[in-house]
């Protein structure tokens, strides 16, 4: 499922600005498990270690390994997780956009 050449680089450019985002959120998300003072260290440690976890599961599969026959998959986890506001999204073609849309409504 390749995608045009000015699709592709503006997905590269994107996918950067995403994957601040997404960085940005899970950093926070550590920042709370850390700073939650009613449980143990222990706990804490456990609860980050899982929510670490799940998160890196997350980032590989929307920014690990990016070609430009990957672009469409990655882009579809990068919508998923509400790392591009609607702007940004209507910088790609009314085609990608158009079978983003299909596909996300399977």
């Amino acid at each position: 499922m390749d995608i045009k050449e000015s699709d592709w680089k503006t997905f590269r450019r994107l996918r950067q600005l995403a994957l601040e985002r997404y960085c940005q959120r899970v950093l926070e998300d550590v920042q709370r498990v850390i700073e939650k003072g009613e449980e143990g260290n222990h706990e804490r440690y456990l609860k980050l270690w899982k929510l670490l976890q799940s998160r890196d599961e997350t980032i590989g599969v929307a920014f690990d390994d990016s070609r430009r026959s990957r672009a469409i998959i990655q882009l579809l986890n990068i919508v998923a997780e509400n790392l591009l506001t609607e702007a940004e999204l209507n910088q790609f073609s009314d085609d990608l956009r158009g079978r983003i849309k299909a596909i996300r409504s399977l």
